[in-house]
């Protein structure tokens, strides 16, 4: 039985009878391949990739697997459509709080067309994606049983933070008092730091990507994910990063991913400042006004 998938927080959604991904009780992920370039892109990709013997296990790890492709009826009830058929990255966790943020200051691949050169440039202008080189495109912190998630309530506003924006709710990602908007940072060590935490992950991402010069990826995200019911139980919360989206991925030539390694770099910063100041996070300024007014809880609890 196919179902919409409760735990994804940007993208195109299979909801309201729109066309968007589905999952099985299997642990398996259904993307509905793009009818234009982009489809055709993302499935030679993960065809390469995943038969691409010189791609390290520890690198494999950070990507999905890809099973095949297969057709099954669509979302949004148009009938049997292709699929990609990838692993479900949520599959087997606990409410976990999930964050996807796209790098690159460019989105855009080189062969696209001027039109949508010009669409992505204006986006890119009016995020962070240019400033920064990343930028947020959705998240969901999970709170407590009463409250569930918190959940921004437009996308548009998660994709147009300023630099301090993005720094506290990359806090307030790993923060207890979710329904606050002073972030404690609670978590931070745990989810963060550490031999297995995030940052050490991006950090062996990072080196991969000083090497590598096979593919360069453009437009795809990252995604940040724990589960702090087990961290407030002093166990591990399994911190984990993934790599996804890859319809305009293109053929590296040889040539360092420079856009896609400059906005790993940046974010490796943020991530790293949040370690080593914890002082600030006492100090931070409030999300009240920004955050606050742009939010809704999942469960019974509204701000």
């Amino acid at each position: 039985m196919l179902k919409i998938p409760d735990h994804q927080v940007a993208g195109h959604k299979a909801d309201g009878g729109k066309l968007g991904p589905l999952i099985d009780d299997s642990g398996r992920f259904y993307k509905p391949l793009q009818g234009d370039e982009r489809g055709k892109n993302e499935a030679a990709f993960y065809t390469s990739f995943s038969s691409n013997a010189k791609i390290p296990d520890h690198i494999t790890r950070f990507f999905p697997e890809f099973y095949d492709t297969q057709l099954i009826e669509a979302s949004d009830g148009s009938g049997m459509q292709p699929h990609l058929v990838l692993q479900d990255l949520t599959f087997d966790r606990t409410n976990p709080s999930v964050m996807d943020i796209k790098i690159g200051s460019r989105t855009w691949a080189p062969q696209a067309t001027e039109e949508y050169v010009q669409k992505c440039l204006k986006k890119d202008r009016e995020t962070s994606s240019l400033p920064l080189g990343f930028r947020l495109c959705g998240l969901q912190i999970y709170g407590d049983e009463e409250t569930k998630f918190w959940k921004p309530e437009s996308r548009a506003w998660v994709q147009s933070l300023s630099a301090d924006e993005v720094r506290l709710l990359l806090k307030k990602f790993v923060s207890s008092n979710t329904s606050d908007s002073k972030p404690d940072c609670a978590f931070a060590s745990t989810v963060y730091g550490g031999s297995t935490g995030i940052l050490s992950q991006l950090l062996e991402l990072k080196a991969w990507f000083e090497d590598q010069t096979m593919y360069h990826f453009y437009a795809c995200s990252i995604l940040f994910m724990f589960e702090k019911e087990l961290a407030l139980k002093g166990k591990s919360p399994r911190s984990e990063i993934n790599i996804v989206d890859f319809a305009h991925v293109v053929e590296g030539k040889g040539i360092i991913d420079h856009n896609f390694l400059g906005g790993l770099c940046s974010l490796i910063k943020f991530v790293s400042e949040i370690l080593t100041t914890p002082e600030d996070c006492a100090n931070d300024g409030s999300l009240e006004d920004s955050v606050q007014r742009n939010h809704v809880y999942s469960g019974n609890s509204t701000v």
